[in-house]
């Protein structure tokens, strides 16, 4: 059982979002004691992100760093989206619990299945074809061949020409009916799981396929704070408030 009081956050894409996204979830990462007794990153916390046997990326370092001393008081549960599940063992090294593409665990008595969601097919045809090519073996193996000064930007540079980080419009609407369509039917199909976590298409959604069983995706926590807290009982959309207006972070270097 991972606890009573589950805080969610999702869709941060780290890296490619404005530096106050990540201040603004650095001190989240501080409250998230004050809000739950455990928390659930599901997918594309970064924008990109690879697990070197010996190399941290210098742009997830504070997060990192964070979720590290967060991972000695609470449960972490980090579900790798599809910008970043190839986390190997770094995460688990931490503390904290990695799972590449789906975690299943009990929040009291009600059984959590958390995935990403890009599973369900976001429609984006590019980005998905893109996805299968590196999730290949081989594809791994050659990026990991390469210097990370050299790794590093290539991904970048692809990710601005195939993803799509709109939070509105067509495109959102269409992956969302997707994601909602399949989650009822899983729901449907496996009465066993009270709790269904996806994340993926940037629209949050909590959605009662039957008394006591929910859909939820906290939406994307780049577009304006947004998380989700659940208990045994429900679930409760909610956006996070700084203490004071954040200033711009630290550029990055390179």
């Amino acid at each position: 059982m991972l606890g009573e009081r589950l805080v969610v956050v999702a869709d941060a894409h780290l890296g490619y979002a404005p530096p106050e996204v990540e201040a603004a979830l650095l001190e989240f990462l501080d409250a998230v004691p004050s809000l739950g007794d455990s928390l659930l990153i599901n997918g594309d916390l970064f924008e990109f992100w690879f697990g070197y046997a010996r190399v941290i990326p210098r742009r997830g370092f504070r997060v990192a760093a964070a979720l590290a001393q967060l991972a000695r008081r609470l449960p972490i549960v980090l579900v790798g989206g599809n910008h970043d599940r190839w986390g190997l063992r770094f995460w688990d090294d931490l503390g904290i619990r990695f799972a590449p593409h789906r975690a299943e665990f009990r929040l009291g008595a009600r059984r959590v299945l958390a995935l990403h969601g890009d599973a369900a097919g976001s429609g984006r045809r590019r980005s998905e074809l893109l996805l299968r090519v590196v999730s290949t073996g081989v594809a791994g193996a050659l990026y990991r061949a390469l210097h990370p000064e050299l790794a590093l930007p290539l991904v970048e540079r692809l990710s601005s020409r195939f993803t799509d980080h709109a939070t509105e419009g067509p495109s959102v609407e269409r992956c969302a009916r997707r994601q909602r369509a399949w989650a009822e039917r899983l729901l449907a199909e496996d009465p066993s799981v009270g709790l269904l976590v996806m994340g993926h298409s940037h629209r949050p959604a909590l959605v009662e396929a039957a008394p006591g069983r929910q859909y939820l995706n906290p939406g994307a926590w780049f577009d304006g704070f947004r998380y989700a807290v659940a208990d045994p009982r429900g679930a409760e959309l909610r956006r996070f408030t700084p203490s004071a207006p954040l200033p711009p972070g630290p550029a990055d270097r390179r």
